[in-house]
């Protein structure tokens, strides 16, 4: 299977390094689209409503990601999953991974809804977000949860669609979406006055342009990738999929605790200093994202090449990515600190804000390739069915590593700069253990095919 008009990438065969460029182009593309509907946001009420509205809505960053990354997981299984056997020529195991993962999406996104609606303001409360802020914030945070359903199919069928090389269809779709986002955003803020209300409810209806055009891409496919809402079956692949999925899953809920407990210690800075570190962050996300490709490059590449039995391909794909994404993380995140109070200025014209978030991008913006070297060798093991080894490793050599720094070291020196050095240092230490993890997976992998 080659490159065909349909968007789909033969893995198993043929140069890598173009190949992985071809599919990880569009998916940074796409990411940005993706985090642009946060960043319109942010943007939007803090030009328009005033530096507590953007603190509020930035308040809800790492609550959101706790409860999307369990999904978030289980979409990276489905895509293993459905790459595996590709690259192995099972049809019908294809088939059956795609109507299971869209079903877990649907079932996923009605739990999230009901426990979003329930919990919102109690753990804004517990997280410490500052009073000013928090009824808006609250407010926020149910009208997004309305969404998670809609979000969650789209993961999902992103994902099966990178299963099979295709990254062009899903960033046409955010493309437009992101467009309508813009402009709801800008209507019901300006126009109808309803501030973090107003972008929240922009953000959910953008995000059902792009549901529905990737479902209807799933339905109109010839082959196994095609989707049949009456054939759907949540029990067939789901015990592969959460082999993968809930390690990856857990990963991602307790690096948002860890982030959550940081959150928490920016909040004790007061109101500006949450507006400028939210400021940060979105600017980190773009470079994060950008990175990530090279990541979700390396699990659908190593996944088919698994499935294909070519354990020499999948030790060129680590190296590959490593490569564009400590280079993608080098040219982004000097460019975007150089270019930081700029960018700052974007989000809120305040000075406080702006010194805040400089303050941030300083430490981490500029370090910011080290997590691209520590994310892609999870990739890899990801990509051949280890799940629970880079759990481990990233829950011992960053999540808590991170918790005993903001107890031990923060605790002792009370400063913004002394939290985020925890990030550099934590992305060191655990992409050191990764990449040899992910060595010695590699070498198991081609004793047991070659034995």
């Amino acid at each position: 299977m080659t490159k065909t008009d349909s968007g789909k990438i033969d893995m198993t065969q043929g140069p890598l390094l173009s190949k992985i460029l071809i599919f990880s182009l569009p998916l940074i593309a796409s990411s940005t689209l993706q985090l642009l509907f946060n960043a319109a946001d942010i943007v939007v009420v803090g030009r328009f409503a005033g530096a507590h509205a953007m603190g509020a809505v930035g308040a809800n960053s790492s609550l959101i990601n706790l409860f999307v990354n369990i999904f978030t997981g289980l979409s990276i299984g489905a895509n293993v999953v459905a790459a595996k056997y590709m690259g192995a020529k099972k049809e019908d195991e294809v088939s059956q991974t795609v109507h299971t993962a869209i079903l877990i999406a649907f079932y996923g996104g009605l739990l999230m809804l009901i426990i979003g609606l329930l919990i919102a303001s109690p753990v804004l409360r517990l997280m410490g977000t500052p009073e000013e802020i928090i009824s808006m914030a609250s407010l926020y945070l149910k009208i997004y949860f309305c969404g998670m359903p809609i979000m969650l199919l789209y993961n999902f069928g992103a994902a099966l669609l990178r299963a099979i090389g295709d990254t062009k269809r899903p960033l046409f779709f955010l493309l437009i979406a992101g467009v309508v986002n813009v402009i709801l955003n800008l209507f019901f803020v300006i126009v109808c006055h309803m501030s973090v209300a107003g972008v929240a409810l922009a953000t959910v209806l953008s995000q059902c342009i792009s549901t529905a055009l990737v479902m209807r891409c799933l339905m109109k496919m010839e082959g196994a990738m095609k989707l049949f809402l009456r054939k759907a079956d949540l029990v067939v692949r789901l015990r592969e999929i959460i082999q993968v999925g809930i390690p990856a899953g857990l990963q991602g809920v307790v690096f948002s605790l860890s982030n959550i407990l940081i959150q928490s210690s920016v909040n004790s800075f007061g109101a500006e200093a949450v507006a400028g570190n939210t400021a940060a962050q979105n600017i980190e996300g773009f470079v994060y994202m950008s990175m990530n490709a090279s990541h979700q490059a390396c699990v659908s590449f190593t996944s088919q090449n698994f499935g294909a039995r070519k354990p020499d391909r999948i030790f060129k794909v680590m190296l590959l990515c490593i490569m564009t994404a400590v280079v993608t993380g080098l040219l982004l995140g000097f460019g975007g600190y150089f270019a930081g109070e700029k960018l700052l200025s974007l989000y809120s014209g305040s000075g406080d804000v702006i010194s805040v978030g400089m303050r941030r991008l300083s430490i981490i913006l500029t370090t910011y390739f080290l997590c691209g070297f520590m994310e892609v060798p999870v990739g890899t093991m990801r990509g051949m069915g280890f799940g629970v080894t880079p759990m481990i490793i990233s829950l011992l050599g960053a999540c808590a590593f991170r918790v005993i720094w903001i107890f031990t070291v923060f605790a002792g020196y009370h400063t913004l700069e002394i939290l985020y050095i925890s990030y550099p240092v934590s992305w060191v230490l655990t992409g050191t253990v990764q990449t040899l993890a992910a060595l010695y997976c590699i070498s198991m992998i081609r004793k047991r095919m070659e034995g």
